[in-house]
């Protein structure tokens, strides 16, 4: 790819490590032109050094996605680095979390696994309807899920709440296409990143990959998720909404 996001404004949430493919997504969509804003929530010091390693400094501005105050104010702060009546060209949702009890099924509370939901889920919808006023005709939209459509060893109710993800995607695509907005998901294979590290037996998950990805699957490489991210930030798919595109080695087609 070659200047693909040249001139585009995009918010990124989610980086908190170089391994992540927030990360990735970040550094790719500069390489490519974009000007980029990232979010980070509760080691803000740590998302600000990290945004220092990117090939071109980002703004990090606090976000927590289950603070009303927080998505209220949002906009504006994004105002102050964009400059005013600059419109926002892409949003990158990459925000999950499950408290521990959500990773036993029969025995997980619906406290935890609420929070899973707004997190991972509500918040897709939440964080788009606050950045709403920025966006114009062709911005988009991309979140990041881990296939939903079967039962993983150890992934429990998070599961499910990507499951959820997946059909408020259909739904945000719904109703705000008629404003010239995409919204659309990236189903990336595991990656060995901080946030992996919360999941127990994920080696024992991730261990599908080894056995089963047809064209292979590296655990320790973001970028081929993060070029799928930008792909989708990109006008290259300027009619397609709604949409799970998979970057997982082929796992998702794979049968018994």
């Amino acid at each position: 790819m070659s200047s693909t996001l040249a001139g585009k404004r995009v918010l990124v949430t989610g980086v908190l490590t170089e391994s992540s493919i927030a990360f990735q997504a970040a550094k790719i969509a500069q390489n490519e032109g974009a000007e980029v804003i990232l979010t980070g929530f509760g080691r803000l010091a740590l998302v600000e050094r990290i945004a220092q390693r990117l090939p071109k400094p980002a703004p990090v501005i606090e976000l927590d996605v289950t603070d009303q105050e927080h998505l209220d104010g949002l906009a504006d702060k994004v105002r102050e680095h964009l400059g005013e009546g600059v419109a926002l060209d892409g949003v990158v949702h990459s925000i999950a979390f499950g408290p521990q009890g959500v990773f036993t099924f029969l025995d997980a509370s619906w406290e935890d696994v609420s929070t899973a939901v707004q997190v991972s889920a509500y918040s897709y919808k939440s964080l788009s309807m606050a950045l709403l006023p920025l966006m114009r005709e062709g911005a988009s939209i991309v979140g990041l899920t881990f296939d939903a459509q079967i039962a993983w060893p150890k992934y429990d109710w998070m599961g499910v709440a990507k499951a959820a993800l997946e059909s408020t995607n259909r739904y945000l695509a719904r109703d705000l296409g008629p404003k010239g907005i995409r919204c659309n998901l990236v189903s990336a294979g595991p990656i060995k990143s901080m946030a992996a590290k919360s999941i127990p037996g994920f080696e024992e998950l991730a261990d599908v990959w080894n056995h089963r990805a047809p064209i292979g699957w590296d655990l320790t490489d973001p970028e081929p998720a993060g070029r799928g991210v930008v792909g989708l930030l990109s006008d290259f798919f300027p009619r397609t909404t709604g949409e799970i595109v998979h970057v997982d080695g082929g796992v998702h087609m794979m049968g018994a």
